[in-house]
């Protein structure tokens, strides 16, 4: 199969056709230009040196000639105590004003920056460590990570002269980041400062993104949901963000109030939470809410959609490539769909092998996407010609618009028919019973594996029934053999299910 073709699942548009979708006459310009983002950042700064870029919970804004300044002085500090261009900063602590002045600090002067999950323990962030050899961690407890020089997110050490700043290359290394390890063991991905800007140039364009937008950020510094899209994307775009220390409903929904908001990200259980609020209306005073790392249920997406009288856009983005596809900000927002490439972006199915309904994993290439996993590991993770496998499944609708419908390691195989559990679970999820449910293949000496839905019920249901109602609206290699119900999903924490754990 060539780069151009896909399977009969779909035809995805050229990159020039998925930019006009988007609503451009012209095929994408150079979307790193700039060369690296600390470099476009001081840039805008220096333009509009009075403007507001970032503000916490109580509402004390940091303008940009501000954030210039404490941001070189922190990355003084950095120099001070001996770090030098491509050493390594593992951070790890709640999003916060200090917390983002560290890390863009760390930017500037080439710094390397690890972000690690909040709940990580002492032994999880110590196998980060262990990995990645950070010279400095910046923590909100240092005793997580004995043996580690480190230093709270405020970086309180000795001030040193102004060191030089915005240098990196742009193929010079930015961050070193950890999967999230749902269908293995977590993978090192090295982006480089030309990936970032990529990303963020992308979707600056595709979401309209300007300098009167404000962002309501209540999403983790640790992920590149928050930290590549949230942040990245605000300073790049000269705008400004709130940045709430964790998600609470009454506290997102405050601060659109009062900051006069325009924008806000999350993650499906962030909108779950949102849609069941009888405050949702408020959303309505937002003129973009975006959803990804994870898919949106159509049944919330049509709640939201009720309730603030505007669609979510939804997308599709990984650790290794950030940004990929969004549903367009003017035409059409598909329920179920992640959209169409965004610009720079080229995307395209490879046919899996088995039978039934066909679905393709999704291949990508542009600026935007790594150049491999740390230490070599993962070398069958492109093709001979460049194309990342992203390991996600998915489909085209006959118009382009692209659909997840799983993980390649998540396929079951039963019976030598293909089944992908996005097409089980939105079915179990029709019943009034299921409040959530994740579909999982487990060993079979007969089929293979069979298929197994573990169902976390909203009333009073059977297994028996939830069997029937699956037995009425689906093939019958698709069908439920067996129905476990459970007290909640076990999921990361950006609410991705962590199916491993269900198929024992």
């Amino acid at each position: 199969m060539t780069a151009g073709q896909v399977p009969a699942a779909g035809r995805l548009p050229a990159p020039v056709d998925a930019w006009r979708r988007h609503g451009f006459e012209d095929a994408a310009s150079d979307l790193v230009a700039a060369g690296t983002l600390p470099r476009a950042w001081t840039d805008r700064w220096a333009r509009a040196l009075g403007a507001p870029t970032l503000a916490g919970p109580d509402g004390n804004w940091v303008s940009a000639g501000e954030l210039e300044e404490r941001t070189a002085t922190v990355a003084g500090r950095y120099a001070a105590a001996g770090l030098r261009a491509g050493d390594r900063l593992l951070v790890s602590a709640a999003a916060s004003i200090d917390l983002a002045v560290a890390h863009v600090a760390a930017l500037r002067l080439g710094l390397v920056v690890v972000p690690v999950n909040t709940a990580f323990g002492p032994t999880e962030i110590g196998a980060v460590a262990a990995a990645a050899r950070p010279a400095l961690a910046v923590l909100d407890d240092s005793a997580r990570l004995p043996g580690v020089r480190s230093t709270g997110p405020d970086v309180a050490l000795p001030d040193g002269p102004p060191p030089a700043l915005d240098e990196a290359r742009p193929d010079d290394t930015a961050l070193l980041v950890f999967t999230s390890g749902t269908t293995g063991a977590p993978k090192g991905v090295p982006l480089s400062h030309a990936n970032l800007l990529a990303t963020s140039a992308s979707i600056e364009v595709a979401w309209r993104w300007t300098a009167s937008d404000r962002l309501v950020l209540a999403l983790p510094l640790f992920h590149v949901h928050g930290l590549g899209v949230g942040l990245h994307g605000t300073l790049l775009a000269g705008a400004s963000a709130v940045i709430l220390p964790r998600f609470e409903v009454d506290g997102v929904l405050d601060a659109i109030a009062v900051t006069g908001a325009t924008l806000m990200f999350g993650v499906p259980t962030m909108w779950v939470r949102l849609a069941a609020s009888p405050r949702l209306a408020e959303l309505g005073a937002l003129r973009l809410c975006v959803s990804g790392s994870a898919p949106l249920d159509p049944s919330t997406f049509a709640a939201l959609e009720a309730g603030i009288g505007s669609p979510v856009i939804e997308r599709y983005g990984m650790t290794e490539t950030g940004m990929l596809v969004s549903n367009p900000y003017d035409g059409e927002r598909r329920a179920g769909s992640v959209g169409l490439a965004l610009p720079g972006v080229e995307v395209r199915l490879q046919e899996c092998a088995g039978s039934g309904e066909p679905a393709g994993e999704i291949l990508v290439r542009g600026p935007n996407v790594f150049g491999g996993y740390l230490g070599g590991v993962g070398a069958d993770a492109f093709t001979a010609d460049g194309w990342f496998r992203t390991g996600d499944l998915g489909r085209a609708d006959p118009d382009g618009y692209l659909r997840i419908v799983g993980r390649s390691k998540e396929l079951i195989i039963t019976g030598g028919f293909n089944v992908y559990p996005r097409d089980v679970e939105e079915v179990l999820r029709g019943h009034p019973g299921v409040a959530d449910v994740a579909v999982v293949g487990v060993p079979d000496p007969e089929w293979g594996e069979r298929v197994v839905a573990c169902v976390v019920a909203s009333d009073t249901v059977g297994a028996d029934e939830l069997l029937a109602w699956g037995a009425d609206r689906l093939a019958p290699y698709k069908r439920p053999r067996e129905v476990r119900f459970v007290d909640e999903l076990p999921r990361n924490a950006m609410g991705k299910v962590v199916r491993s754990a269900l198929a024992g």
